[in-house]
């Protein structure tokens, strides 16, 4: 598993011409430091770093606020089909992005959205239905009980979420957070499809930049792979306990 990360790291300080040596070295020689500020500086890799950091964060917000709200609806709240709409609504993970991406252009073509990072943010934070998922069964967990003593004490169906429910999700808001930050950033097919200004391409769109059309730049390209990645293992490495914790408490009940 790691042998491929570990291949991109050295690729990364190594010349061309060491890059399709057969039979293959792994340790290069010279070392190119050099690569990693010429990745930068050969293109606006920041802004493509600025553009990724600030749409993955407003998509997780926006996903788990939305996320815990309609787990919490589907757990608790009684209302006609629920059971049905739930399933209707998980089914759609069975459809393929790749065939509801025409009608999406379109209706991001018809409301002025596209080559906006609009396109990108709103479908992404309005619907997810793993994250409903993970809310509700988590939800399912938690004893009624404690809803019922703040019914008592007279609160509201907002203020139960808000004051008993949501401060409890803590475990699985912090996996679908993370996850969706991931997807987010590592997100190319439809930055590809909706963006055609390069002061408006994210991490992976720049990262496409490096190929040319008769050559490609493999050592720049290692680099700035390197430099792309480095946010991804940072939130893995610091919360993976919270990644292992939230998806082992949000199958408890069904």
């Amino acid at each position: 598993m790691a042998a491929p990360f570990v291949w991109m790291m050295l690729t990364s300080l190594k010349d061309n011409t060491q890059v399709f040596r057969i039979p293959p070295t792994w340790i290069p020689n010279p070392v190119l430091w050099s690569n990693f500020p010429q990745s930068l500086q050969v293109l606006p890799f920041g802004e493509g770093y600025i553009n990724s950091a600030y749409i993955a964060t407003i998509v997780v917000v926006m996903v788990l606020l939305t996320s815990s709200m309609a787990g919490y609806s589907f757990a608790r709240i009684r209302f006609p089909g629920r059971n049905v709409l739930f399933i209707l609504f998980l089914a759609t993970l069975m459809v393929p992005f790749q065939l509801t991406i025409i009608p999406l252009f379109i209706i991001m073509r018809n409301i002025g959205w596209l080559d906006t990072h609009l396109s990108l943010i709103v479908p992404a934070s309005l619907f997810n239905a793993v994250g409903v998922f993970l809310m509700r069964q988590f939800i399912l967990g938690i004893p009624p009980e404690l809803e019922e003593a703040a019914i008592v004490d007279g609160a509201g169906r907002w203020t139960l979420f808000w004051r008993v429910i949501f401060p409890l999700l803590r475990a699985p808001l912090a996996a679908l957070g993370i996850f969706t930050f991931i997807g987010q950033w590592n997100s190319f097919f439809y930055p590809l499809i909706f963006l055609s200004s390069p002061d408006l391409f994210t991490v992976q769109l720049m990262l496409n930049q490096f190929r040319g059309e008769y050559a490609t730049q493999w050592t720049l390209v290692m680099a700035a792979s390197v430099i792309a990645v480095v946010p991804i293992l940072i939130v893995y490495i610091l919360l993976q306990k919270q990644i292992i914790q939230g998806i082992a408490t949000t199958g408890l009940k069904a």
